[in-house]
This record gives C-alpha cells, sequence and structure tokens, in this order.
C-alpha cells in the first residue's frame, strides 16, 4: 500500500476513529469495571492464555462496533456524492476497494493488538511460564474484527442509507447476544441428572468466547481452523460488495460467506469437550518431591513445597496408611454442573480454591489438608456446601489437635465454631479406634460424593 494514499485515507476517513473507539472502550471495559477478569489465576493479567481469551471476550460487542463502523466507512463515497466521479477515473475499483479497506483493517488490527500488548506487559511480569499457544486465539479475534468491519462497509456501499450502520450494528449484536444465550447453547443433563447449558457448534460462529474458568483451558485447533475459514468467508462477501457495481453481483457476493458458514461448520466440533480443552503443555507437572504444580504456576512451587510436604506428614501420622503419599495440582477439565473427582492417594487442589488462593505458611498447610480430608462434593461452577464447611473444620482440627476456623471460609450462621464443636467434641470423646473409623467413613463419603460426610462424621447414615 502506497504510505502516501495511506495517510489520505487515514485523514478522510473513519478508520483511525475506530481504531480509537475499538481500544479506547475495551480498556475503559477492562479498567473501569471489577468483574471475573480481575480476580483468581483467570485474570487478565495472570497468564497469557486467559489474556488471550478475556480480550477475545470483548468482541461480544467490539465486534458489533467494528460492524457499525464499517457501515458509516462504506458510505463515504455516496454520502460525498462521488460514486459517479470515481467510476470515470482509471484507478480499478477493486484498487479503490483496496485501499479503503486495508486502512481500515490496519487501524483495527493495531488497535487490538495494542490491547493485547497492555496486557502482555503487565502478564510478563508476572508469570514465568511463556509460550505462544495464547497467538491463534488473539490472532483469530483481530481477524474477526477485521473481517467485520470490511463487512460492514461492502453493506455500507451496497445499501448507502443512513440507517444502515446502526440497523447492521444491532443486528450484529443481537447474533453474538443469540450464539452465547439460546441459538449457541444446548440443554443436557448431567450424569448425576442435574441440567446444564453447553455450548453447541453453531456458537463457535460467534467472535466471543466463554467465560474463562480454568487457566489450564485453551481452544482446540479445530476451532482455529473452523473461526479462520468463517472470517475469511466474511471477508470475502465484504470486498466483493465494496467492488460490486450491480444488484446481480451483489447476491453473488453472498456466495463466500454463506459457503464459509458451512464450510466453518463442517469443520468446528460438535462436542463441548473438544472445543474447550486442556492445554497439555500448561498442565505438565512440575515437581519438588511429592509436591507439584503445572508449569503454569511453576513460579508457585517454592512457597508450596514445603507447607504441602508438612500436610503430608501430618496426614500420614493421623491416617496411618490410609494416608495420601503426593501433593499435585489439579489439571482435570470439568464441565459446569458435573461432580468434583478425586483421589484418596493424592491431594488434588486448584489455585483459585477458597482454602488455597491466598493461604501461605501454617494456613496453606492446613488447607492441603483439608483438600486430603474432605475435598468437597459441589458441582462444578456451583456454589454452596451444605454441611461440608463444618466436616472440613472438624477434620483438620482432628488432624491438628485444635479446633480452629478455616481462613477463607464463611458460614450461614456467622460462626462455624459454634456448629462444628458439638461434633468435635463428641469425636473426641469417642475411643481412638471409633475416632479413626468416623474418619475413614467421612473421608469415604468424601471422596465418593455418594454420601454426606458431615453424616458420616457424627455417626449418621450416610444418604
Amino acid at each position: 500500500m502506497n504510505v502516501r494514499v495511506l495517510r489520505i485515507e487515514l485523514k478522510r476517513s473513519v478508520a483511525p476513529w475506530a481504531g480509537a473507539v475499538v481500544l479506547t472502550s475495551a480498556l475503559a471495559f477492562l479498567y473501569l469495571l471489577n468483574g471475573a477478569w480481575w480476580s483468581g489465576p483467570t485474570a487478565w493479567t495472570a497468564q497469557w492464555t486467559p489474556l488471550a481469551l478475556w480480550t477475545r471476550g470483548l468482541l461480544f460487542y467490539l465486534w458489533p462496533l467494528a460492524v457499525g463502523l464499517g457501515a458509516l466507512h462504506g458510505l463515504r463515497d455516496h454520502r460525498s456524492r462521488m460514486s459517479e466521479l470515481l467510476t470515470s477515473t482509471p484507478r480499478p475499483v477493486w484498487h479503490r476497494a483496496a485501499m479503503s479497506a486495508g486502512t481500515t483493517a490496519i487501524t483495527l488490527a493495531s488497535a487490538y493488538a495494542l490491547l493485547v500488548l497492555v496486557g502482555a506487559v503487565q502478564v510478563l511480569a508476572k508469570t514465568e511460564y511463556t509460550h505462544l499457544g495464547w497467538l491463534p486465539i488473539s490472532l483469530v479475534g483481530a481477524l474477526f474484527l477485521v473481517a467485520g468491519a470490511v463487512l460492514g462497509m461492502g453493506a455500507g456501499r451496497a445499501v448507502p442509507s443512513a440507517l444502515t450502520p446502526p440497523a447492521l450494528a444491532m443486528v450484529a449484536f443481537v447474533f453474538t447476544a443469540l450464539m452465547h444465550m439460546s441459538l449457541g447453547r444446548t440443554e443436557t443433563p448431567t450424569a448425576d441428572g442435574f441440567p446444564i447449558s453447553e455450548p453447541n457448534r453453531v456458537s463457535l460462529l460467534s467472535p466471543a468466547v466463554e467465560e474463562v474458568r480454568d487457566v489450564l483451558v485453551t481452544l482446540s485447533a479445530s476451532v482455529h481452523l473452523g473461526q479462520t475459514v468463517w472470517v475469511l468467508g466474511m471477508a470475502a462477501t465484504g470486498f466483493t460488495l465494496l467492488v460490486a457495481a450491480t444488484p446481480r453481483a451483489r447476491l453473488i457476493a453472498l456466495t463466500p460467506v454463506v459457503a464459509g458458514a458451512a464450510l466453518a461448520l463442517l469443520v468446528l466440533p460438535s462436542d463441548p469437550r473438544r472445543m474447550y480443552v486442556l492445554d497439555e503443555a500448561a498442565a505438565e507437572l512440575v515437581c519438588d518431591g511429592p509436591v507439584c504444580v503445572t508449569r503454569t504456576h511453576q513460579a508457585r512451587l517454592a512457597d508450596l513445597a514445603g507447607p504441602g510436604k508438612e500436610a503430608l506428614r501430618l496426614l500420614h501420622g493421623a491416617l496411618g496408611s490410609r494416608a495420601p503419599v503426593s501433593v499435585r495440582e489439579n489439571t482435570a477439565v470439568l464441565p459446569d454442573g458435573s461432580t468434583p473427582q478425586w483421589s484418596r492417594e493424592t491431594v488434588l487442589f486448584d489455585f483459585d480454591d477458597e482454602f488455597v488462593a491466598a493461604a501461605k505458611g501454617e494456613e496453606l498447610t492446613r488447607a492441603l489438608i483439608v483438600k486430603g480430608m474432605v475435598p468437597g462434593c459441589t458441582p462444578v461452577g456451583w456454589s454452596g456446601s451444605g454441611n461440608e464447611d463444618i466436616a472440613q473444620t472438624v477434620a483438620v482440627s482432628w488432624v491438628l489437635g485444635d479446633l480452629r476456623p478455616l481462613a477463607g471460609t464463611s458460614h450461614p450462621s456467622g460462626d462455624p465454631i459454634a456448629d462444628a464443636r458439638p461434633v468435635w467434641k463428641e469425636l473426641k470423646a469417642l475411643p481412638r479406634a471409633e475416632q479413626l473409623s468416623r474418619i475413614n467413613a467421612m473421608r469415604a463419603a468424601a471422596f465418593s460424593c455418594e454420601g454426606h460426610a458431615f453424616d458420616a462424621l457424627s455417626g449418621g447414615a450416610s444418604r
């Protein structure tokens, strides 16, 4: 692209304004609103993959904005009443269209790149795990913005009305909303009979992605490929509409976007577990003896190793041969509503768990003992613990020999010790063999998630 022509296009088009609006509105959303993108290991400035996924999530409204601004740009020749004059010049129509579309593409791609760069600078300061697996997520996001703007430009030129930009922006927004609310969701029951809503392959036609819930989850290669096919079809239709001069040519111009959608649906996976998949490189374990974390959190191993080994020692002293022998970060990726899966031989934990998140030293040891005794059976993505928190308080106190509340937890009564004390006194009054029997029954119920740990601990029948 000629630099002089590029400068003229930047001065006389809405392209720079489009880039500025996309960048400033995205940064305002991230910094002025307090949401899940600021907390825990999945924060947008904590790791590379969450950075890419959270910025892709912003396309829920940035993409409709790009489509509307592109349509506004497409009205330029009609507003200036230069259409007939431009057709009389020797310069090819496709050449003018390429210059106009290229300028918009450069500004929007640059704005999106700057948005990612703002987060990348902060990620670099917070993590030792650097990789390029996040790059395809961001590249496809930039392509979506560019293709949406080019499609809007073509539609604006084909239907030169002042109502076209807002109408297109609204249609694009409704499209993204439907992809994440109804058309792109499938209601299915879990193995335990709980109803859950999962994304289907149609939802992957949306530029936005699901909310980031696990730092080890990424998009699969088939998703990148299918979305790229869809985006290229969208961009081809937009560019063809820019150069089309007759109604028949404009009708034919719709072929690429229809074909792109059809081919994309053939490539995109139908199983939700093949859409959002485990990042195996990020989930690779890094160990210090029996204590292991993923490569993503390798910087936290030094602080975890000591408390982890101490927790194993205390658990072995209390449980004997039934005690777990290792501590490991949980890498299982389970759908929302499913029952957690635990191991009696390994203490599994997550860094976004309420017990582990901010614990250090002795409190971290207590948190890991909790995960080794009563890890919790609340379905994935759900809240509430029933009487599990009481069982957890009593269990860790039984291992350590003193009744104390657990850090980082809350209880409906406001005083978990008051509810735990009667069970604690009853348990401690029993002979050692009977105490151990109840503890083992509690752990059996807790790890199988087929009974109630509190009932087993208090001597009641597990239901």
